[in-house]
């Protein structure tokens, strides 16, 4: 299915609510649990998780919910979980994500991890200034990072980040990539004294988390 067309079964309020809370939950989600989410009926929200998979937007796991196996455990259940593949539009068509990839290739090549690292602490700093300034601790750091896509989630102490916006050149390109995102976070983020980052690489998470500074945890 083209871009468009896969973005285009988002139109449907019903379906965009149930996308939006699969997305939302770490965890595969059933067609009863979507069904009282999105207030509806379970064999209509089938019905549409279906269409969202059809999309390419979802996708599913069989797993007895359970817990037990053999005879008797009943038969696996159904999950749906948001899908890893991206869509995108631009109208008239653009190819932006060949470019970056160009130019990152030709970056590792060079050897400019430190030039990028600058470029993105700069620019991470002038979107802090037009945010208003340095963030006064997680709440903040977190409804910030919310805006720039990549979902928080506290865990914890710690603020991490459910969806990487650079995730397809961060499997390209790993030091490359997350060190320029450690570095636009640190921009972004680091003119707090009640905030910090680092990396904490975990599978299926951007590679940067937030946490309470030193001086702000004692």
């Amino acid at each position: 299915m083209e871009d468009i067309e896969a973005i285009a079964v988002l139109r449907d309020p019903v379906r965009r609510r149930l996308y939006e809370y699969v997305g939302a939950q770490d965890h595969e989600v059933s067609r009863n649990e979507a069904a009282e989410a999105a207030g509806v009926q379970r064999t209509l929200a089938a019905f549409h998780l279906d269409r969202l998979v059809e999309a390419g937007l979802l996708e599913t796991v069989s797993r007895r919910l359970t817990g037990r196996s053999g005879p008797g455990a009943g038969r696996p259940a159904k999950l749906y979980r948001r899908s890893g593949e991206e869509r995108g539009v631009s109208v008239p068509p653009r190819d932006y994500r060949t470019a970056a990839g160009l130019l990152a290739e030709a970056a590792e090549a060079a050897g400019l991890d430190a030039a990028l690292a600058d470029a993105a602490r700069r620019h991470g700093a002038e979107l802090r200034e037009q945010a208003g300034g340095p963030c006064g601790g997680l709440e903040e750091a977190a409804a910030l990072l919310e805006r720039r896509g990549y979902e928080p989630r506290m865990d914890g102490g710690v603020l991490r980040m459910r969806n990487c916006p650079f995730h397809a050149l961060s499997e390209r390109f790993p030091p490359l990539v997350c060190g320029m995102n450690l570095a636009l976070l640190e921009g972004l983020l680091g003119g707090s004294e009640a905030v910090r980052v680092r990396i904490d690489a975990r599978p299926g998470w951007c590679c940067v988390v937030a946490e309470a500074s030193k001086n702000n945890r004692d």
